[in-house]
């Protein structure tokens, strides 16, 4: 640990033995918090780059519950973000979930309970009678038999418990970790696809190269503009960022949602509540009765994850798919299929 230490205060990148190391340091629950703290505080001190993230990923994927897929060949991918905006907004990346995989696409989304809102995506799904704590074997079949699953992140990550004190500690005293940003990219299944919100936008550059980094086929980091401050999603209440990387090439752009016919919302429009409130605004909109800015918002972002996974060239093709698989029906039925599937011994 002194060694990793001396390395990160002379301001020198970890390669991958380095990284390897400092999991091991940071998940030995033998050593003192206060010791581990300090490696993670002179690391984002340093500030991490996206090779020394890329190694984190695979390094902490190491001690993941591993999940084999089966199925056709289809695209797999993720649909998520860091969290962290501070809006409140109502589960977008849920419900983006089950319209995506209404369209065709698997979707293995990788989530937790909420942090800085009051329901994160397992809190309402549990509200949504959906089991989130699922076997390896028994995600799998869900995803066969369903086209989507949620992979419940400390149930597949159950080595981070020992990092928790660290990062208590760490959080206390306003300091941010490399943790704070790997949380989209710790999908057990390691996707080909993936679109993933971030609320910091100087991120979206550096998780497009840690996509690259890591192999990705084709993924979007995004950054949504709003006047009241950034999302972890794409925006319609201004433009958003987009890094797109395909096949190892990186470029920016920038996408306007009111170029596509979407209204501008007021930011109230968006905000969530409750997982029992949330549950009920999901479930709403999939059955196509909640028609208005929060649809607006999860066709948006459904037609930018089906123009990452291929589905379309681009996303005015996304939105028309998207909204089709909402009023045919199909949406809809991949919740009622989730639910049956999850609870299934």
């Amino acid at each position: 640990m002194s060694a990793l230490l001396e390395k990160l205060q002379s301001h020198v990148e970890l390669d991958g033995p380095d990284v390897d190391a400092m999991c091991a340091a940071l998940l030995d629950e033998s050593q003192p918090v206060a010791a581990r703290a300090q490696l993670l505080e002179a690391l984002s001190a340093k500030e991490e780059t996206p090779a020394e993230i890329a190694h984190f990923v695979r390094a902490l994927l190491g001690h993941a519950r591993r999940i084999e897929i089966r199925g056709d060949g289809a695209p797999v991918m993720d649909v998520c973000g860091t969290g962290g905006d501070k809006h409140g907004l109502f589960n977008i990346s849920t419900a983006v979930m089950f319209v995506v995989a209404a369209c065709g696409v698997r979707v293995v989304k990788h989530g937790n309970r909420g942090i800085t809102s009051k329901s994160g995506g397992a809190d309402v799904l549990e509200a949504l009678e959906v089991r989130i704590e699922l076997e390896p074997a028994h995600a799998a079949a869900v995803l066969e038999d369903v086209g989507c699953v949620f992979l419940f992140a400390p149930f597949y990550h159950p080595a981070f418990k020992a990092v928790m004190p660290v990062r208590r500690l760490l959080a206390e005293r306003g300091i941010a970790t490399v943790f704070n940003k790997l949380g989209p990219l710790l999908n057990p299944v390691n996707p080909a696809f993936q679109l993933a919100g971030v609320f910091d936008p100087g991120m979206v550059g550096i998780y497009g190269k840690v996509f690259i980094e890591l192999g990705r086929t084709r993924a979007w980091a995004v950054h949504g503009n709003t006047p009241e401050g950034g999302l972890d999603e794409m925006s319609t209440l201004g433009t958003t960022e987009v890094c797109a990387v395909e096949n190892g090439t990186l470029r920016r752009g920038i996408l306007a949602s009111a170029e596509f016919g979407l209204r501008r919302p007021d930011l109230a429009e968006l905000r969530g509540g409750s997982a029992a409130e949330n549950a009920g605004t999901l479930e709403a909109l999939l059955r196509g009765k909640l028609p208005g800015a929060i649809e607006d918002i999860v066709l948006w972002n459904a037609a930018g994850a089906l123009t990452v996974a291929g589905v379309c060239q681009e996303v005015g093709g996304g939105l028309e798919l998207a909204r089709r698989a909402i009023q045919s029906g199909e949406a809809a039925a991949r919740l009622d299929a989730m639910r049956r599937a999850t609870r299934r011994r």
